[in-house]
């Protein structure tokens, strides 16, 4: 098992590697004169001269490589060509609000997307499963942004229910103070009290995180669904009914505990899908967090924070999928 992990930890580092090799050279051939951005358009030929230095352009692409290398070993991913801020320090900031929609719709996703997976295997062909499954392909096929337009268009416009955008309200933020604990405002808001802001903050983020949590949702409910009718009929659950045995027990504590395997990867990679989905989301419902940043880098051509950006999901997909693996792994019937 150890040696399986240490391999699967080996690979993972080759891609994240290969990652940052395809990123960093891409950035530095596409055309977009970094050393303008940085000294202004108006700036002289000295003064871009100097730019290029500082930056670290005047050298050839692989010293660029050798030395952008060096800097990640040291947790330094440049600086921004807009605001000439560290990258890493900016993706601290706007981070935290992004991994608060992505954990929240996580626990959307298993919370329902699992039940409802299991109760559409063992209603199969009935109505509960034909209303699940109508509800898993909608969820899963329905475009992201479509669905963040309808929701502002419903619930703001039409029925004056939830806030349009945003993390919170104009008046929370001028007249309370945001707690900073952890960055998750839900629950920096919790550990401090401030309920009255909890409140405010549950309400702007009702939208982005039920848009972002329906594919992940759907993906998850038909994917156990499926494990589960796939194992519902191999010999031993068959063996279970002969002798006697209630169907919620073979359900529940024989065959979903077998199908766990395949569920857990389902999310694993659902969450991935999730953590770059948001973006989009993001940009919609003016949320804070990592999309309104690389929006912003990609039309100005900030290419070390596009590649700060870049590498943070590339990260995030291989520490899922490892993660995933090691839940397969734990599988005794699994042959590693």
């Amino acid at each position: 098992m150890l040696k399986y992990i240490f391999k699967r930890i080996l690979s993972s580092i080759v891609v994240l590697i290969g990652v940052v090799t395809i990123t960093f050279f891409i950035a530095r051939v596409i055309p977009s004169n970094p050393e303008v951005k940085w000294a202004g358009q108006r700036a002289t030929a000295e003064q871009l001269e100097a730019a290029r230095i500082e930056l670290g352009l005047d050298k050839s692409l692989p010293e660029q490589y050798v030395i952008y290398l060096g800097d990640l070993l040291h947790g330094n991913l440049g600086k921004s060509l807009r605001t000439h801020q560290p990258v890493a320090a900016e993706l601290k900031r706007y981070i935290p609000a992004t991994l608060e929609l992505v954990l929240l719709a996580f626990l959307l996703a298993v919370l329902i997307g699992i039940p409802l997976g299991i109760y559409s295997a063992k209603k199969k062909d009935r109505m509960l499963d034909h209303i699940s499954r109508f509800f898993s392909i909608g969820a899963v096929s329905l475009p992201t942004f479509w669905v963040a337009l309808f929701f502002q268009l419903i619930f703001y416009k039409s029925l004056s229910l939830l806030p349009i955008g945003g993390r919170l309200s104009v008046e929370a933020t001028i007249f309370q103070t945001m707690p900073n604990i952890t960055g998750l405002l839900l629950l920096d808001c919790l550990l401090t009290g401030n309920f009255s802001l909890m409140g405010d903050a549950f309400l702007h983020i009702i939208m982005p995180c039920i848009t972002i949590a329906l594919y992940p949702i759907g993906l998850v409910a038909r994917m156990t669904r499926s494990a589960l009718l796939e194992i519902l009929g191999e010999d031993y659950i068959t063996a279970g009914h002969s002798y006697g045995l209630r169907d919620g027990k073979m359900l529940w504590k024989y065959a979903l505990k077998n199908s766990l395997g395949t569920t857990a990867t389902d999310v694993a990679l659902s969450m991935g899908y999730t953590l770059t989905d948001t973006f989009l989301v993001e940009a919609i419902f003016s949320w804070p967090g990592i999309g309104s940043y690389i929006s912003g880098a990609v039309t100005t051509l900030d290419y070390p924070a596009i590649i700060g950006v870049t590498l943070f999901g590339a990260c995030c997909y291989i520490i899922l999928n490892l993660l995933a693996d090691i839940i397969i792994a734990s599988d005794p019937r699994v042959r590693l």
